[in-house]
């Protein structure tokens, strides 16, 4: 599966590349025909502060008090805090701003300790995440986020196939444009299943495993 690996440069950064294998996944949500190989992104250390770089022109003149990192984007997002955070004459220049993940009980709940809480409440949250295909991942995220009285400013992502979620626009390094191909489908209405074409991996955002 390795050797169909091929990669996209983002339209204005050459240091960004995201690697892409064609084929037949599956997500907890979906069935995609195309899996996204971020792990330089997510955890080199170039290709990380370039992403964050990229994601904090979007948020310029919006207040982050803290950011909530999911499926990995930790690194990005203490790039990211720090870009907000040395922005000359930006809302966010000079403040200091919170990276934390949230936490998933037994019944695969996401929670935060009391000690993350302070973090949260009554706060400015931008929601980072990995890759957002179907928008149901970020739904789970606003329920935590409003059980816990943060307030949505803003939901970013390395790759998004969807332009916004309830009216709040996802910015992201990579879209639908800079791959065209690129298809989502729910598993009973996979146009590759129904096909009859064998699903080549399992994958999540760790990574994928060969079926």
């Amino acid at each position: 599966m390795e050797t169909r690996q091929t990669s996209i440069l983002h339209k204005n950064n050459s240091m960004l590349k995201l690697g892409l294998i064609a084929g037949h996944f599956a997500t907890n949500h979906s069935h995609i025909n195309t899996y996204l190989d971020m792990t330089t992104i997510k955890t080199q250390y170039r290709s990380a502060r370039e992403a964050a770089h990229e994601l904090a022109k979007h948020y310029q003149s919006k207040e982050v008090n803290t950011i909530l990192c999911f499926e990995g984007t930790e690194v990005i997002g203490a790039f990211l805090a720090h870009e907000l955070y040395s922005q000359a004459g930006t809302f966010n220049a000079g403040q200091n701003i919170s990276v934390i993940t949230p936490e998933t009980n037994i019944n695969n709940q996401m929670i935060f300790r009391d000690n993350l809480q302070k973090y949260v409440y009554n706060q400015h949250i931008l929601l980072l995440m990995s890759s957002v295909s179907t928008g149901k991942s970020i739904a789970r995220s606003v329920d935590c986020l409003t059980y816990y009285s943060g307030r949505l400013t803003g939901i970013a992502a390395i790759f998004s196939a969807l332009p916004e979620y309830s009216g709040v626009p996802i910015d992201s390094v990579f879209t639908t444009e800079d791959i065209p191909n690129y298809q989502t489908a729910l598993p009973a209405q996979c146009p590759l299943c129904q096909k009859g074409v064998k699903v080549d991996a399992i994958v999540n955002s760790f990574g994928y495993s060969k079926i």
